[in-house]
């Protein structure tokens, strides 16, 4: 498992920031949906649904959220290949105990996922940098325990991701942003943000 990488499509990342940044007083989670290339070793991440702004580990919601992403996923051949994570604190670069048990759920099904730190150092630093890195910090499952990987296993599928992530970032696009919690308050609320990117 030494070798494996991680590759992360443009929308799906842009999603996973942007809804950190809605919230940037809170903490924030969400899964990470697609395939895993057996054949080049490869865990392509296609989509990610913003789960929750609060209560970050409630059970109860989770559980629906995970049912009904699943369900809506299945039939297109994808699954849940991992887990984002972004702290309250900007200072706080700790895959927390609620990070590692909702990856070491997923893991149980998807022996392969992988769980995504956003780096607040790195994202503060993109407008100055134009870094075409991720920003974010990736952690495999090593036994028991949870690793920070090598920053080269996590690559973006388009390169030109953080460019518009920072177009985004400076119209406040985060503001159209919806996560499974907004939903849950209002269901007419749509937690697939199909029209985000429209």
């Amino acid at each position: 498992m030494g070798e494996l990488m991680y590759e992360i499509g443009q929308n799906a990342y842009i999603k996973l920031v942007l809804h950190a940044l809605k919230h940037k007083a809170s903490p924030v989670n969400g899964v990470l949906v697609g395939r895993f290339d057996g054949g080049k070793g490869v865990v392509e991440i296609t989509d990610a649904i913003p789960l929750f702004h609060s209560n970050i580990g409630l059970l109860p919601a989770l559980e629906i959220a995970l049912m009904q992403i699943e369900e809506k996923y299945a039939s297109q051949g994808l699954s849940l290949v991992g887990y984002f994570h972004a702290n309250e604190r900007s200072d706080d670069n700790d895959l927390g105990n609620v990070a590692k048990n909702i990856g070491d759920h997923i893991c149980r099904y998807f022996p392969q996922a992988g769980v995504l730190l956003l780096d607040n150092k790195k994202l503060e630093a993109l407008p100055k940098v134009k870094d075409r890195s991720p920003v974010m910090q990736l952690y495999s499952k090593d036994g028991s325990k949870w690793k920070v990987e090598e920053s080269g296993r996590l690559v973006l599928k388009e390169p030109s991701a953080n460019i518009i992530l920072l177009d985004y970032a400076s119209t406040q696009k985060w503001e159209e942003i919806v996560d499974f919690d907004d939903h849950l308050d209002d269901i007419n609320k749509d937690w697939l943000n199909a029209e985000l990117f429209k």
